[in-house]
């Protein structure tokens, strides 16, 4: 301890007062003060008179005297300060004080060379701590390498799930313009119908009133007469001459002989039944009209059905036989698959459909582009220009999707309905007995969309009821969320 002192007391002269570190050339002045020749060259030039920083003493000329004693004390003081930091720097067994220079591999531990041969390591195995370095590092940069991939992985994903939020701000962006500009259209209808029953009731007002009021200045007009009249007799009956009384009352009595008219009341019934009866049902149907999809009429088209459909006459049922039929290769058949399209495309507006599947155990139904492929095997997705959904095994409900997404259906529908909406760009599909949604794609149609359908094989005799296109039938619906449907 005494001479670490000892030590640091020494060291501490070799310190410039200035820099407030080890001498560099030190020089000293006439008061026998040492610095750094830079230190005080430096400060001399701050100043016009020359003095000690340290005394303050003042000297008419700038002698600075080379100090050598000073100098190598300096750099041995420097010298022996870097070799105490890197004996400082080196670590230390804490039982054993001595330095640590190896690595115990069994414990994972750094240890002296006493404790190698102590009973706590006595069957351990050890590396020179160099040797350990080098092993852990590669180690650690295999753990590098697999944490930067993993972390490449993971920004990939983290731009992913940013684009999927992205998407779905946008989508709820564009179904919240959607809700609006069709509750628009609903409130227009509603304004203008509301203003068109104000317009017939003030007509009706003014119509009934008109009559009424004419009669009633009649009244006021015979009423001011009445008054006048009172107001002679009044002044009569004030009459004092008695000769003047009789020729008043003569003359009183020849006009009112010549007043006979006779006043009546003018009545008027405004006809609440136009304006306080039903009205709002045609209300009602006239806002269906303009937001409902238009019930659409059509019949399977036979120059598209596979030869091993058969079509019954009136082209309203489709079933599977298994016997293929000889009709033309046209290219508008199916030649692989059993599937048959609608007679009716659209290319605009709002449509929608019903389909009877009754107990069917495989069936597929939606919409299609008209240039899909129609020849070999198909796979159904909107990249292939389908849009449907489909039943296996009697009860697994798919949305032909890429991959396909399974449906879970509370109950098995017996009618599927189809909406179109062409410029919203969705085909969604409803159960129309208990009247719930099932699935909606959303998608961009730019050409011509046709129903499509799909009876699907008989499979082994369990599947041969037929798809029947329901007839059109357009009945109100009351429940939000759902159209009117077929029924």
């Amino acid at each position: 301890m005494a001479s670490r002192q000892q030590e640091e007391s020494w060291t501490e002269e070799a310190i410039c007062p200035i820099c407030l570190d080890f001498f560099t050339d030190p020089v000293s002045l006439e008061c026998e003060h040492n610095f750094c020749r830079s230190c005080i060259t430096q400060c001399y030039e701050k100043k016009e008179i020359s003095s000690c920083p340290e005394c303050r003493q003042e000297f008419p000329e700038r002698n600075l005297r080379v100090n050598r004693v000073l100098a190598n004390l300096a750099e041995k003081a420097r010298k022996l300060n870097l070799n105490q930091k890197e004996k400082e720097s080196k670590l230390y067994c804490e039982e054993h004080q001595e330095e640590l220079k190896l690595f115990c591999e069994t414990d994972k531990k750094l240890i002296c060379v006493i404790c190698r041969d102590s009973r706590e390591h006595k069957f351990h195995n050890f590396l020179p701590i160099k040797e350990a370095v080098e092993i852990y590092k590669d180690g650690v940069k295999s753990s590098s390498d697999s944490l930067t991939k993993k972390k490449s992985t993971v920004l990939e994903m983290e731009q992913q799930q940013k684009q999927k939020i992205s998407q779905i701000r946008k989508q709820s962006i564009s179904l919240q313009s959607h809700i609006t500009s069709e509750f628009t259209k609903m409130h227009q209808v509603l304004t203008e119908k509301e203003q068109r029953l104000i317009r017939d009731l003030r007509e009706e007002e003014e119509k009934i009133l008109k009559p009424m009021e004419e009669n009633l200045c009649e009244i006021q007009q015979n009423l001011n007469s009445i008054q006048e009249k009172l107001s002679k007799l009044e002044k009569q009956l004030e009459q004092k001459d008695g000769v003047t009384f009789l020729k008043e009352e003569a003359s009183r009595k020849r006009r009112i002989s010549d007043e006979g008219k006779m006043l009546s009341l003018a009545d008027g019934v405004l006809p609440r039944e136009k304006f306080n009866g039903p009205f709002l049902y045609p209300v009602w149907r006239e806002m269906l009209d303009t937001i409902n999809p238009v019930e659409a009429s059509f019949t399977f088209d036979p120059n598209t059905a596979h030869p091993e459909l058969l079509l019954s006459e009136d082209l309203s049922t489709v079933r599977h036989t298994g016997k293929r039929q000889q009709l033309p290769d046209n290219p508008e058949r199916f030649d692989s698959c059993v599937n048959v399209l609608g007679s009716e495309g659209f290319t605009s507006g709002k449509h929608s459909w019903e389909v009877e599947v009754g107990n069917k155990t495989k069936w597929d139904v939606g919409v299609v582009k008209e240039s899909i492929n129609r020849k070999g095997k198909i796979t159904l997705n909107p990249d292939n220009g389908y849009w449907a959904m489909r039943l296996r095994e009697g009860n697994k409900y798919w949305a032909c999707e890429e991959p396909l997404k399974r449906l879970y259906l509370s109950v098995n529908p017996r009618k599927i309905r189809v909406c179109l909406d062409y410029e919203g760009g969705k085909v969604s599909f409803y159960n129309p007995d208990n009247k719930s949604h099932i699935y909606t794609f959303t998608g961009t149609f730019t050409e011509k969309l046709y129903p499509f359908f799909s009876p699907c094989n008989t499979a082994g005799g369990k599947n041969t009821e037929p798809l029947k296109i329901c007839p059109r039938t357009v009945t109100i619906q009351e429940d939000e969320g759902f159209n009117p449907s077929s029924k």
